[in-house]
């Protein structure tokens, strides 16, 4: 009677297939790098939202006889969200009145203050107006859109 004897990976062929499998895996992680992508989204993000808001202003500008909304300053501050409380912020609600210029104000992707939106306008003497994006990722330098 003949013995059969079991076949199985060994030791030495299961560590090398872990390996390799680690060493895949980490190279994945760097060549997608979730972080740096979604750092990446939430910037286009901001420089869309930048470019919303200075447009908004600019469409009532054009509707009112080249004024601008009165509450913004010469000094950069920032925009209040929509429904929250404007103390110490710029108050845009001229924009979002009936959802003429705007449904709402955009907020930053990663959050802001409890009424603020996260970006910030002024205006120069010569009625210029900037919106900024204070809270870039990955290095950027501030967003930043004037007109």
């Amino acid at each position: 009677m003949k013995q059969s004897r079991q076949r199985g990976f060994t030791l030495l062929e299961l560590l090398l297939v872990i390996a390799i499998m680690a060493v895949l895996s980490v190279v994945v992680i760097i060549v997608v790098d979730p972080v740096s992508n979604l750092g990446g989204a939430r910037n286009s993000t901001r420089k869309s939202d930048v470019n919303t808001i200075l447009n908004a202003a600019y469409q009532y500008s054009i509707d009112n006889n080249g004024a601008i909304p009165v509450t913004i300053a010469t000094t950069s501050i920032q925009i209040c969200r929509t429904g929250g409380s404007c103390a110490g912020l710029i108050d845009l609600s001229v924009l979002t009145t009936n959802e003429k210029y705007l449904t709402s104000i955009p907020l930053d992707p990663t959050g802001s203050s409890t009424n603020g939106s996260g970006y910030n306008i002024n205006k120069t003497a010569n009625n210029r107006i900037t919106v900024t994006a204070p809270f870039t990722e990955l290095g950027v330098a501030t967003i930043s859109v004037t007109r």
